[in-house]
């Protein structure tokens, strides 16, 4: 490719021959051409990866690689982003579809303001079976124009946008940005927005926020928010993730400039969800003792430090049930008074 194009648009293909034409489709009819469209199809059971190749038998700007089956987009997503030749990065699942002139728009609003890390826009979730809809922006009208990646952190945070985890298919980024800083989502990890969107907004120095909905995606019967069951369902994707962000924390704060504003956030955000995970009433009834202390173990594995200078930012409460997580990983015997702390402690804050 002798050009480099403005956007490179990495796809996630698994098992999506229903919805593959319909999603590289939405790329190629864009009026802004200025884009390569990276798909990679993990170990796939259906036609998946026939489809693309007829497809890009014709199409130069589309490039296929495969991998062997991983349970995640995390994958597709890393290699994409190391195979990128773009300015920009898009992150696109082959079941999903980008909106009619999206790409237009969005080049449009970067050239006025270009060169940021980050370009939040805005998508628009819909259910396949009700065509029922939502717009889900991480940030408000109201919202500054432009802002430090610190201060967008503090906005979500002030915006109580916790409904739903900050997607990655809801920012364009800047692919320099993603290989200076090494972002690379975790391999096999389901709920990858959760954990890289946090470390990618502190690393960022400009943040701007574009209200673009550029994405249309859609939940259906085999996606992944939709065959979700129970407490556990995703309960080892959290624990990984907790424990990233806990040894990401513990390398940042030791940075010089280390900004300490975002640490109540990440305990409210990471910490608060531990405990909801673990201790909710109805999850103590749901998931086992035994499976409860097995995650602990796992996150504390090299002890509390990191865990305890972060709390010092919590409030009198999120210390108390601080002090209650440590009881009841080491002392066994104390973890029945642990457990009806909590609740107790749920059951006060509604």
């Amino acid at each position: 490719m002798d050009k480099k194009p403005f956007f490179s648009i990495i796809m996630a293909c698994c098992d999506v021959e229903p919805y593959i034409r319909e999603a590289v489709d939405s790329v190629m009819k864009q009026s802004f051409g200025d884009w390569e469209c990276i798909c990679g199809v993990e170990e796939s059971k259906d036609r998946t990866e026939e489809i693309l190749r007829e497809i890009a038998d014709s199409e130069p700007r589309i490039r296929i690689f495969t991998h062997p089956r991983s349970g995640s987009c995390s994958a597709t997503r890393n290699i994409g982003t190391d195979m990128a030749q773009g300015e920009y990065v898009i992150f696109l699942d082959g079941d999903d579809t980008l909106a009619e002139e999206s790409l237009a728009r969005i080049a449009d609003k970067i050239n006025a303001a270009p060169g940021a890390d980050l370009y939040p826009c805005a998508i628009v979730a819909y259910e396949e079976d009700s065509d029922k809809k939502e717009i889900r922006d991480n940030f408000s009208a109201s919202s500054p124009a432009e802002m430090t990646g610190i201060e967008a952190l503090l906005e979500i945070n002030r915006l109580l946008v916790d409904k739903y985890c900050p997607m990655l298919q809801l920012t364009v980024f800047r692919r320099e940005f993603l290989i200076e800083n090494d972002l690379k989502c975790i391999y096999g990890l389901r709920r990858q927005d959760s954990e890289f969107t946090p470390r990618a907004l502190y690393r960022a120095k400009r943040v701007v926020p574009l209200h673009e909905q550029f994405y249309l995606y859609r939940i259906h019967a085999n996606s992944v928010s939709s065959i979700a069951k129970g407490a556990g369902y995703f309960l080892k994707d959290w624990v990984i993730i907790t424990k990233s962000l806990l040894a990401f924390y513990g390398k940042v704060s030791q940075e010089d400039g280390f900004d300490s504003r975002v640490v109540p956030c990440w305990i409210r955000q990471w910490l608060s969800r531990l405990n909801y995970l673990l201790f909710l009433p109805k999850n103590q009834k749901l998931i086992p003792r035994e499976k409860r202390v097995e995650c602990l173990d796992f996150i504390f594995a090299d002890g509390f430090d990191t865990y305890n200078r972060m709390m010092k930012s919590g409030s009198f409460s999120q210390r108390l049930a601080a002090y209650h997580v440590r009881m009841f990983v080491k002392h066994p015997a104390l973890r029945w008074a642990a457990d009806l702390f909590f609740r107790g402690y749920f059951l006060l804050s509604g």
